[in-house]
């Protein structure tokens, strides 16, 4: 990451004109990029190029995440290993970082100025909880099971878009409940609401004689701490995603991931990824996002410092409030002891501890693949890219040179995202816009490390509420410009459909 070591200019002036944003080059502000050579391009075109030899792997795509990729463990832990690339000293910042991860935050006042300043209202009490072994959350699981890994966005619509961002869709908090509904409170402070989800059963008749069957959920907020919603409120359920590559992520140029926007379909093939620019909070000026299921942030920073203040209630330099997303008509939350102290650049984690997370969350290292070279899984490849969904799930890019952050500098690798937002259809929608995206785009999810979901997160939940329970449903749900795609699985020889699947596990 690129370093801010002064707590007094986290935000710099907003000294750039975006009259458009796709008519200018958005900047990697967050890196210390060192421009590649024009040679260096053209090799990396080639390089990344889709490949059209399906007898056997790739050359070097059994290490999904470059040199940091790291041996396939199978256990819990297999998200849990720094970059396999990270040196001696910058492992120990890791396992430092890994224990702030894990920390749980108590409520201030406390005999410790390092722990304290949870909510008032809050999700969970550490970036673990919620994030389990660094894997993917899951809605609950019944009406006992609480909704610890998942969360539910709330906004309204109206209130000011940015001037500098075209299409910008403004919407902003609800009054009485924020951005966020917190299900947890401290002492004496009346959490926001129960998350409650229910399903209803579809069945999909498959050719072959198959059959599958995809569960719509439904949301409901109950026992409500703070009066009735908004007439206009719009809610979105969100799984925790999993960890793994995201500092490998963080360093695609965005003038790579722009390079694939194509917002008009100019090429008729029906994919209209489109980029999702932001404000950053960090410097003041549009950026691309990239993080968030509907890449609402930036940089692996901004996602750290947001999840920080929305999710636990701990204030950042960037986010100083020590109240978190306690809204005006919440007083009592409003007035309750918090942790903000000078020792902490007057907030309740300071630069430091927000570089050190930073740092372990971009250095959670992709495990390598497993079986590239079994026949099941190169004609499950060979459907994969036949069937179209490499259009959106690029398989291959290469990331920035970087100074000073050799984990991610140069890397090829293979997450199988675009990180552009696309139309998913109705069926996928939540109705709830974020910046760009309108209430049925989502950002695409990088694949690599779902076949070892089970093996880390105990289950296999997929897609951004947890509502498909394997990979076959999570493509049944795709809809939108994937509906071709989706319908050609639904239509395809079993055996491809199955070997599709075998491909998919294997990433």
């Amino acid at each position: 990451m690129k370093k801010i070591t002064t707590s007094v200019a986290l935000i710099l002036p907003a000294t750039l004109a975006f009259a458009a944003p796709l008519d200018v080059e958005l900047t990697d502000l967050h890196l210390s990029v060192i421009p590649r050579t024009a040679a260096e391009a053209e090799r990396i075109q080639r390089v990344i190029a889709p490949t059209t030899d399906f007898t056997k792997p790739e050359q070097f795509e059994g290490n999904p995440g470059g040199a940091a990729t790291v041996r396939a463990r199978a256990t819990r832990d297999a998200f849990s290993q720094p970059s396999g690339n990270i040196s001696f000293e910058k492992e120990l910042d890791f396992k430092v970082g890994n224990g702030l991860f894990k920390k749980l935050w108590v409520s201030s006042p406390a005999s410790t100025l390092a722990s304290d300043g949870l909510g008032p209202l809050f999700n969970a009490r550490s970036c673990q909880r919620c994030h389990l072994k660094d894997g993917r959350g899951h809605p609950p699981e019944g009406p006992d099971d609480s909704a610890v890994s998942m969360l539910v966005r709330i906004s309204i619509p109206g209130g000011a878009a940015p001037e500098q961002i075209a299409d910008f869709i403004a919407t902003q908090p609800e009054p009485n409940y924020g951005g966020q509904i917190q299900d947890f409170s401290i002492a004496g402070i009346q959490a926001e609401a129960d998350i409650k989800i229910t399903y209803t059963e579809e069945v999909i008749e498959l050719s072959g004689g198959e059959t599958a069957s995809l569960r719509k959920p439904t949301t409901t907020l109950t026992n409500l701490g703070y009066g009735a919603l908004h007439d206009n409120a719009m809610i979105s359920a969100r799984v925790a995603p999993q960890m793994i590559g995201l500092g490998l992520l963080d360093a695609i140029p965005a003038a790579d991931i722009l390079a694939k926007a194509d917002p008009d379909d100019a090429d008729g093939d029906g994919i209209s990824g489109r980029a999702q620019i932001v404000m950053s909070d960090q410097y003041g000026v549009p950026m691309l996002g990239r993080f968030g299921l509907k890449a609402g942030k930036p940089s692996v920073w901004e996602q750290s410092a947001a999840a920080f203040a929305g999710d636990i209630g701990i204030s950042t330099p960037l986010h100083p409030a020590g109240h978190g997303d306690c809204t005006d008509t919440q007083t009592a939350c409003l007035a309750a002891p918090n942790g903000n102290t000078a020792v902490h650049d007057n907030a309740e984690i300071g630069i430091a501890g927000l570089e050190l997370v930073t740092f372990y969350s971009a250095n959670l290292a992709v495990p390598a693949r497993r079986d590239t070279g079994d026949p099941e899984v190169l004609r499950g490849k060979q459907v994969f890219y036949n069937t179209g969904c490499i259009a959106c799930h690029t398989p291959k890019h290469v990331t920035h040179r970087l100074d000073g952050q050799p984990e991610q500098s140069f890397q090829l690798i293979w997450p199988y995202t675009d990180l552009l937002l696309h139309d998913m259809g109705p069926g996928l929608a939540d109705n709830r816009p974020e910046g760009r995206a309108n209430g049925q785009e989502w950002r695409t999810p990088p694949l690599w490390g779902i076949g070892l979901t089970e093996t880390v997160s105990g289950h296999t939940y997929f897609l951004h509420d947890g509502r498909a329970r394997n990979l076959l449903e999570a493509v049944l749900w795709h809809g939108g410009e994937a509906e071709p795609h989706k319908q050609a699985v639904v239509d395809m020889p079993p055996a491809d459909r199955a070997a599709l699947i075998r491909f998919l596990e294997s990433l």
